[in-house]
């Protein structure tokens, strides 16, 4: 931790704001400043014939011996490997091609210059003073800056730890150009006049790097991969087969009815045409699939130029977490230390914790965490490992010396993993000391009590561990900034869960960094692929399409699923099939974690307008061609034009537009985030002292800060679901913002799922509910944003498709239901088959097996993955699907608020075992119920064939057919119902001999075992005929 880190907490409508001291100062850590070892071949830099130091650049001082410089000068680039400044030949050293060009004076003019032996011993340490410490490092800083500053708009960069930047030279007052250089000025001005767009030139045959670099780093950042036609054109012919033969069908249907079952028949055709309304919903959305490609390479070329500041955008990355004792805080702690360690500038890295749970565990694990990234940021850095979460890496089972060279690897790896382990001993020790709560609360180790103790009534708090005097590494190499944040909470207050804490984190960032882009990641979700920010950037960044695109989604992938992933964990059905689909139409939804946002999309602002060619108009004092110009109103996209360039209006017009926009009311009270939000490329506002930074943190995280303001309806993370997610992600595309899917070859990043059958669906649960919160809200999408029209047709389709599916659980249930009553009833939804409807029910079967196929064709997804996400579908319809429908109407009709479960996360496979764990839950009730309706008409209606006859089987055969479907779709439930060794739970015993008891009833009252007659009625025809 920081030497000057401080838990800062406070209220600000009660005027309270303490600084608790409650760590010690850790030992300082310094760089080796002797300057006597060269920086490429590591030997002793020795001196010069005089015993001065041998200094062998005069521009940075760079470290360098003189062989190693003899080898440069004669066999390498002849340029400083820091500044690229060209050595020039030194006393002594013989002359090389390209000396005659310089200037300076030869050694035999010089030699009887005698000069002051004390000041050329100090020039030459100063000089190599100057290179150690700026190598692998920017510009020098703002010794003040506490935070980044914005001057008129223009943020001061700092440099990157990934890739070292050199300062350039200082420019000459006098640039001189000869003869022999004359070529060179005319191909320079050339160019110039090229990049204005005046003149188009007509490149010779010569190849020259420099103007090739160039050429590259003006290529776009990204490319559309097309998905090869002879994929999905025949995919796309199937499905076009598969509605009509679906409409021929359903026609058939409705226009033969079943005289004596016309109940079953019915019901029957009502749950099919929901389904194929269902499925072309759902359809769609997927008719133009399209795949991504990134240059990572090109992105360095254009924002991370040698010698040059390095102008990537910075980023805020926003964690967050509940409760410590089912979001273990070793888990969290690994999504840290991989932020931490990822490959982009460490000076553009901010990482938020949110702690919402107000939990002094999650604080000392952060306080452990920041200690141990000093050592685990270097490590990653300096062998560039994957993944870079100390957890993952270390249970990797490959040949980890695979691709690394470095002779010390081996050794520096045992010596890390010794320490992650005692790491994870003593955040061990933490989370058994947290199980016990004392009953005067937690008291801080300078004997303070620790303010979040009452967890719904606590001030706001904030602590940066890393980024402020102490945010350095074992190295001596910047860290990135790790700031603890728990936003303030009381009783009388809503405070609108998990969308809360992230208004709450887009505010913080905003007062104390104020990056243009945000990372949000889950606790448990670390980052897989080091490059996965940089991924982002070649999309937000482009500056051809990056401008109009709010966030880049990234698949959810997961560790420790089983490997048959038997309750479709991994849904690779919507992220690899439904989000390829939509990111050809207007971008993929929101998904709740792996998401990088643009800052002011969420600050409700609209895209920028794509430029149209001008209507012509005309004056209005004749009537000739054109049309009269009107006055045209102020509109919501000119204010925020107005916004973006607010950067450019003196002072007296800031305070006017101001007052005009009236920002207080759209953002809140506070001027310093206010101004932040005007500032369209980040940058935090100046401020007079860091102190008054945290005040304001903690005033705009306080629980009353967003009253009267826009703030989760039009501003920030939207609340009114539990999903914030994704109606979230459909305020900003109706507002006519575009994302993107980007799909990596290395996972991006990676998290736990629920892997018993209860936990899992508790998950379906909550996603549910959230759909239906969002059905009976004013952002239902079958008719929010049709006056504006700025969300595409095929978009809504895929939104309104979100918002009913867990309507389709009713027609699931019934739909499974049906086979049973068949049985028991000796009836069928069908009448007599023809040929005709015999083929037409041949021909769908085949439509959707085919479709099926091609799909995974095209997306890569496996048979397996496929069936069990049908599977699925069913299990989770008949159960959580359901219920979410009951407790959505129960909100909406009685007031009833939902509870917000937290799903408990695992860490790795060690827990498998947890798949058979059987924990009752009334989600299973329903599948259970359906099961053995379904057992018990298999046995009546074989029981009823039986003592029919050989006539019965045949109609018994479709009514078979029809039961094993369901039977076969809740296949996985029944085996996760029955356990491992086949012991099922007591109480799943007691529901099966309850319900058995009740179908026994029915049974008896029904008697099939009673004879049927099956000629003419005795009555009709007498009795001896």
């Amino acid at each position: 931790m920081a030497s000057n880190s401080v838990l800062f907490a406070g209220s600000h409508n009660r005027n309270e704001f303490v600084a608790i001291h409650n760590h010690e100062e850790p030992k300082s850590t310094s760089r080796n400043l002797d300057g006597q070892i060269c920086e490429i071949c590591g030997d002793e830099i020795g001196k010069t014939v005089e015993g001065d130091l041998f200094v062998a650049c005069d521009e940075c001082g760079f470290p360098v011996c003189r062989p190693c410089y003899e080898y440069e000068r004669k066999e390498g680039t002849q340029l400083c490997p820091q500044c690229k400044t060209r050595y020039k030949r030194l006393k002594g050293s013989p002359r090389v091609p390209g000396d005659a060009d310089e200037e300076d004076i030869d050694d035999i003019e010089h030699e009887f210059n005698i000069e002051d032996e004390s000041e050329k011993q100090k020039h030459a340490m100063e000089a190599v003073l100057s290179g150690k410490l700026n190598y692998g490092r920017g510009p020098n800083e703002d010794e003040n800056a506490e935070f980044p500053q914005v001057i008129k708009g223009e943020q001061k960069l700092s440099s990157s730890l990934h890739k070292r930047v050199h300062p350039l030279p200082e420019p000459r007052s006098e640039i001189s150009w000869d003869k022999k250089d004359g070529e060179a000025k005319e191909k320079m001005d050339d160019w110039k006049i090229l990049q204005q767009g005046n003149l188009v030139m007509e490149m010779d045959g010569t190849n020259d790097p420099e103007m090739g670099m160039i050429d590259e780093s003006r290529q776009p950042l990204s490319r559309k991969v097309a998905i090869p036609s002879s994929k999905l054109s025949p995919y796309r012919m199937v499905v076009v087969a598969r509605f009509i033969i679906m409409g021929l069908f359903l026609q058939y249907r409705v226009t033969h009815p079943v005289p004596d079952a016309i109940g079953l028949w019915l019901t029957s055709v009502i749950c099919e045409i929901w389904f194929a309304f269902s499925w072309v919903f759902d359809q769609l959305p997927k008719w133009l699939p399209i795949l991504r490609e990134t240059y990572l390479d090109r992105l360095s070329i254009r924002y991370e130029r040698e010698g040059e500041p390095n102008t990537l955008a910075p980023v805020d990355v926003f964690v967050t977490t509940v409760d410590p004792l089912k979001e273990p805080p070793l888990v969290t702690a690994n999504t840290v230390l991989s932020i931490l360690a990822m490959d982009y500038p460490v000076d553009k890295i901010s990482c938020y914790v949110s702690d919402d749970g107000a939990s002094l565990l999650t604080f000392e694990t952060l306080s452990e965490t920041a200690e141990f990234s000093r050592k685990w940021v270097p490590f990653c850095k300096k062998f560039n490992i994957e993944p870079r979460a100390p957890e993952m890496y270390f249970a990797l089972k490959v040949d980890y010396l695979a691709d690394k060279i470095q002779p010390t690897f081996v050794k520096e790896r045992r010596v890390m993993k010794r320490e992650y382990e005692e790491f994870k001993v003593r955040i061990n020790a933490l989370v058994a000391k947290a199980r016990i709560v004392p009953v005067e609360g937690w008291i801080m180790q300078d004997g303070t009590p620790w303010p979040g103790n009452n967890t719904q009534d606590h001030p706001g708090m904030i602590q940066v561990f890393l980024g402020e005097g102490g945010g350095f590494d074992a190295e001596g190499n910047e860290l990135p900034r790790l700031v603890y944040v728990s936003r303030e909470k009381r009783p009388a207050f809503h405070h609108n869960k998990r969308a809360g804490a992230m208004n709450a984190l887009v505010r913080v960032s905003g007062v104390l960094t104020n990056a243009p882009f945000m990372l949000n990641l889950d606790c448990d979700h670390y980052v897989n692929n080091s490059k996965a920010v940089r991924e982002a950037m070649c999309f937000l960044m482009d500056p051809q399409v990056g401008k109009r695109v709010c966030f880049v989604q990234f698949p959810q992938r997961f560790d420790g699923i089983d490997k048959h992933d038997r309750y479709a964990n991994r849904n690779r059905v919507f992220f690899d099939i439904n989000m390829k689909g939509l990111d050809g139409i207007q971008g993929p939804m929101y998904v709740g974690t792996g998401c990088v946002f643009r800052r002011q999309a969420l600050y409700g602002h609209e895209p920028p307008k794509v430029a149209k060619r001008p209507k012509m108009e005309s004056c209005s004092c004749c009537p000739c061609f054109g049309r009269k110009k009107k006055h045209q109103k102020v509109s919501k996209s000119l204010v925020n034009g107005v916004v973006a360039n607010f950067e450019e209006v003196d002072g007296e017009s800031k305070e006017k537009l101001m007052s005009k926009m009236n920002f207080e009311h759209r953002f809140g009270d506070s001027s310093i985030f206010v101004t932040s939000t005007l500032i369209e490329e980040g940058g935090a506002p100046t401020s007079s002292s860091k102190e008054a930074l945290l005040k304001e943190a903690i005033h705009v995280m306080s629980c009353d800060y967003e009253d009267r303001t826009e703030w989760g309806i039009e501003l920030g993370w939207i609340y009114g679901s539990i999903t914030e997610d994704i109606i979230t992600g459909f305020k900003l595309h109706s507002r006519g913002w575009r994302s993107v899917y980007c799909m990596p070859k290395r996972s991006a990043f990676k998290g736990s799922a629920p892997i018993n059958l209860s936990d899992r669906l508790n998950q379906a649960l909550r996603w549910a509910l959230g759909s239906v919160e969002i059905f009976f809200s004013r952002h239902n999408p079958i008719w929010y944003g049709f006056k504006d029209g700025k969300l595409k047709l095929l978009q809504r389709f895929a939104y309104i498709n979100t918002t009913m599916y867990p309507f389709t659980s009713i027609i699931i249930l019934t739909y499974c239901l049906l086979p049973a009553i068949c049985l028991l009833t000796d009836k069928f939804i069908m009448s007599e088959m023809s040929a005709f409807s015999g083929l037409l029910l041949v021909a769908l079967f085949i439509s959707f097996f085919t479709s099926g196929i091609l799909e995974l064709r095209w997306s890569g997804v496996t048979v397996e993955e496929w069936w069990r996400n049908e599977q699925f579908w069913v299990i989770g319809g008949i159960s959580s699907h359901l219920f979410a429908v009951v407790q959505g109407l129960l909100k909406i009709l009685a007031g009833v608020d939902t509870i917000f479960t937290v799903t408990f996360k695992l860490f790795d496979d060690k827990e498998s075992k947890e798949l058979y764990n059987f924990k009752w839950t009334t989600l299973l009730i329903p599948p259970t119920t359906v099961l053995i309706i379904n057992l018990v008409g298999i046995v009546a209606g074989f029981t009823d064939a039986l003592n029919t006859g050989y006539q019965a089987l045949r109609p018994l055969i479709g009514k078979f057919f029809f039961v094993f479907w369901v039977i076969a779709h809740l296949y996985p439930f029944l085996k996760g119902l029955m356990g491992r060794q086949n012991r099922t739970p007591t109480i799943v015993i007691i529901w099966s001999v309850l319900l058995a008891s009740i179908f026994s009833l029915v049974w008896v009252r029904i008697d099939p075992f009673v004879t049927r007659a099956r000629g003419p009625d005795p009555k009709d025809c007498g009795i001896n005929c």
